[in-house]
């Protein structure tokens, strides 16, 4: 190269260095907002002695397997502004993520495959504006945590002592179950008001095993919101440490369906009308009473859930005809479910000499609930989803952010015939 090229090239690479503004992105508005990050996240491993086929006539077979799980990672952003007005963003990794990747396989004659790079999930779990008025009413508007039961606000693995959430919340319910809409909050002293309107199931995924939990709309792009719902929550407060609570949800399922394929008969409609006769009535109604308490050194939280769909043989018949393409279990759906359960720990840690701001808690958990409790006429009520689980265990918590547990639990069925199932967890969790 030449002096003069050289030259050249010398000044365009001082022009690059020296010029990031022209080189770098548009600059990141400036606003009002102040951040805050925080999360919680969990690992965990599950020794089982029964076999991952549970729907043998004898129930699974015996087996010894050993799980390991980076369970759940959870980013919440936080962000206020002078107005008063706060957005909250919660992102969700569970089962380490998930990823995929296409590729030429040459071992295969050049073919194009598609590889499922990891299997887990990465949900938005939370996005909402939220205001507050007068100090005591609130506000929030986008998706956030529907207000049943104690997964709408004790989510966190210091919040709860067993090694996994309660069995009824996950298996009757959607678990940490969110959905979009509005919500309002009134702060009264000791009692808590909460009342809310979202979009409601879908109840083409309604199922034996899950009851209406499966119907969470999770699958499609766009949430439907046809059949909307309504919740009301009440919480007291009666004294430090104590809260108590009822809660109750009620919406329709039948307009969420992906396709219009649960409307009435109408032989005379308009053709031009999507259901000239409107859609197959299928309400969801929940109820449930619930209570926590943290005094001295007992912990401990109980919830009752019972629940009712309406139509269910008819939302079970149109299931029964869904698509494999569909992704749904396609079961029979129960017309009644309920749950109980009851968690209870004792704090060990004076005794043990532990810091003041540790605690080493043995306790137990005992839940029975029952997704096929009562059928309409025709179809079975199946004793294998009638499960009893006693768990039994011990939660190590440092300073309030960092958990160790282990216990062991044991899941009886509604007939002798089922082989009962015992595992082993282990956990380790924290917030941050």
């Amino acid at each position: 190269m030449d002096l003069p090229a050289r030259r050249s090239a010398a000044a365009l690479c001082v022009a690059i260095a020296t010029a990031p503004a022209l080189a770098a992105a548009d600059p990141l508005p400036t606003t009002p907002f102040t951040l805050h990050l925080g999360g919680y996240g969990e690992l965990g491993a599950t020794f089982y002695t029964y076999g991952a086929n549970r729907n043998r006539d004898a129930g699974a077979q015996r087996d010894l397997r050993l799980e390991l799980d980076d369970t759940r990672f959870v980013a919440i952003l936080q962000a206020r502004t002078p107005t008063g007005w706060e957005l909250e963003a919660e992102v969700e990794i569970e089962h380490g993520g998930t990823g995929g990747a296409r590729e030429i396989d040459y071992d295969e004659f050049g073919e194009f495959e598609t590889e499922v790079e990891q299997g887990g999930e990465v949900i938005l779990e939370e996005l909402y504006l939220e205001k507050t008025f007068a100090g005591r009413y609130q506000v929030k508007l986008g998706r956030f945590y529907v207000a049943l039961g104690h997964l709408a606000s004790r989510f966190r693995p210091t919040d709860y002592l067993s090694a996994t959430r309660s069995e009824v919340e996950t298996t009757l319910l959607p678990g940490q179950w969110d959905e979009l809409g509005v919500s309002f909050t009134a702060f009264l002293g000791r009692v808590r008001a909460t009342g809310q309107v979202v979009n409601g199931l879908d109840s083409t995924g309604f199922s034996s095993a899950g009851w209406i939990a499966t119907g969470h709309q999770t699958a499609y792009e766009t949430v439907r919101a046809t059949s909307p719902a309504a919740i009301a929550r009440i919480d007291v407060t009666p004294g430090a440490g104590i809260e108590v609570g009822a809660a109750g949800y009620v919406g329709g399922s039948s307009a969420n369906r992906p396709k219009p394929d649960l409307v009435v008969d109408c032989p005379d409609g308009d053709p031009d009308v999507v259901a000239p006769c409107g859609y197959v009535s299928a309400p969801v109604a929940i109820g449930e009473v619930h209570g926590a308490l943290e005094v001295g050194r007992l912990r401990g939280q109980a919830l009752a859930v019972v629940g009712y769909l309406g139509n269910a043989d008819v939302v079970t018949e149109r299931n029964r005809r869904l698509s494999n393409e569909a992704g749904v279990a396609r079961t029979p759906v129960a017309s009644h479910a309920y749950g109980l359960s009851i968690e209870a720990g004792y704090d060990l840690g004076p005794t043990l000499g532990l810091c003041p701001q540790h605690a080493l808690a043995p306790f137990v958990r005992v839940e029975r609930y029952d997704t096929m409790w009562r059928t309409p006429d025709g179809v079975f009520a199946n004793p294998r989803y009638q499960r009893t689980v006693a768990t039994a265990g011990a939660a190590l918590t440092l300073d309030r952010h960092l958990t160790f547990k282990l216990d062991v639990a044991h899941r009886r069925f509604g007939s002798d015939a089922l082989r009962p199932e015992t595992e082993l967890h282990a956990v380790a969790g924290f917030v941050y």
